[in-house]
């Protein structure tokens, strides 16, 4: 598995990933006709909009094997209105195609993300997740991460969701 830099001729791999991942992940989160009405096509193109975007604003990884895209990782600064953004980063999305949980794609992704944030100088970075997504609650807080309490309502597609605010401080990264 190699971890890199993603490049806009990643899209069509990013966007195949993300929505597989999401069929599975969220299947019983998100109604059935939701997951199965999401567009690779859409997807891609709204991939490509996020990597042609200038550097220096976030980061996005995605991890190969075989030579294809099998996880991505995408970063940047706080979107958050209670959080600073020149010193909280956010882990945007982490997606690892569903044939690869459980190979290390997600912690070889995450140890990206981690040192994204070192890097950049950031001192603490969350994230959110959809309550009931057990998967993925358990492996954030398998490498680091802990709940810190705060909830918000939103909506995907016309499905409201509840999500969980999670943090880890930068300078104690796991990998």
């Amino acid at each position: 598995m190699t971890v890199r830099l993603a490049t806009p001729v990643d899209a069509a791999g990013i966007a195949t990933v993300h929505v597989h991942s999401w069929q599975v992940a969220y299947r019983g989160i998100l109604s059935d006709a939701f997951l199965d009405g999401i567009s690779s096509d859409r997807r891609t193109e709204q991939w490509l909009g996020i990597l042609a975007q200038k550097a220096g604003r976030g980061c996005t990884n995605v991890i190969e094997l075989d030579g294809q895209v099998t996880g991505f990782v995408h970063t940047g600064p706080s979107r958050d209105d209670d959080a600073d953004p020149s010193s909280v980063g956010e882990l945007i999305a982490i997606y690892v195609r569903p044939d690869a949980f459980g190979t290390g794609a997600g912690r070889a992704l995450m140890a990206a993300a981690l040192d994204w944030f070192a890097t950049a100088g950031y001192a603490e970075a969350t994230l959110w997740v959809l309550a009931g997504n057990a998967r993925a609650i358990r492996f954030y807080e398998r490498v680091g991460w802990h709940a810190d309490g705060t909830r918000k309502q939103d909506a995907i597609g016309d499905e409201p969701v509840t999500e969980l605010r999670y943090r880890h401080p930068v300078s104690m990264r796991t990998r």
